[in-house]
């Protein structure tokens, strides 16, 4: 394709009418439009316009270019206006991937007074617990929790900067079964168990005074990590 900055001083010159009008609308030199215009002749093989040392004006070759790429050239302006537009203010779609917990304690606090700050954003949500590769998956950024994040991805916090897991029962469940003293004692229970979408089942991990305790559980029940609130 013709270098586009030579269509450009093409149209330029031959919308006013010679090289010096045309440089000061453009803001460049009528040398450098003239050699612009000299290398488009040079590749189409044509002659596009006839100069005499008073007046410039296009052949039947250079009109019907003209005619041609007037619209197109206006496309093309109107296209970068688009883009521009995002340069200006925040808009268009906003694809996020998130795992489920992160969708009920994180994004109803924040999601409200960012729609009403950036009106002209669509929002997107994926509840995905899949470890997915953000962009490949088609989303623009994600909620990861620390350990689950690509070391060169860029991450800024949005919660708190601690989050614990607790272990929950019914009163009428330990009126039954009687209350754990220990982690371990969990070994004896009806635990109901959490399943991540890609299969794995994470053990139960306890910390206390800086004593860390990892428990393998079982229960008749296994769930989605992020659905096991409910169902409890």
């Amino acid at each position: 394709m013709s270098n586009l900055q030579d269509i450009s001083a093409f149209v330029a010159v031959a919308t006013h009418g010679g090289f010096r009008g045309a440089a000061r609308q453009t803001g460049t030199s009528a040398s450098q439009l003239s050699e612009a215009v000299r290398r488009l002749e040079a590749r189409l093989g044509l002659r596009l316009l006839n100069r005499t040392t008073r007046s410039v004006a296009t052949t039947a070759a250079g009109q019907r270019l003209l005619e041609q790429l007037t619209p197109a050239l206006d496309a093309v302006e109107s296209a970068l206006d688009v883009a521009n537009s995002f340069r200006d203010r925040p808009a268009g779609r906003l694809r996020l991937n998130v795992p489920l917990a992160a969708s009920r304690l994180v994004l109803p606090r924040i999601v409200p007074p960012f729609l009403a700050q950036y009106p002209e954003i669509r929002l997107e949500v994926i509840v995905d617990d899949r470890f997915v590769e953000l962009l490949q998956s088609g989303c623009d950024a994600g909620i990861r929790y620390e350990e689950s994040m690509d070391q060169d991805m860029v991450a800024i916090p949005i919660g708190p900067r601690r989050q614990r897991m607790a272990a929950a029962a019914a009163p009428g469940y330990l009126a039954r079964h009687g209350q754990p003293r220990h982690p371990q004692d969990l070994r004896q229970h009806l635990c109901l168990r959490g399943r991540f979408t890609s299969g794995a089942m994470p053990a139960w991990a306890f910390e206390r005074d800086g004593e860390s305790v990892t428990v393998e559980v079982d229960g008749p029940l296994i769930v989605s990590l992020g659905a096991a609130v409910d169902l409890a």
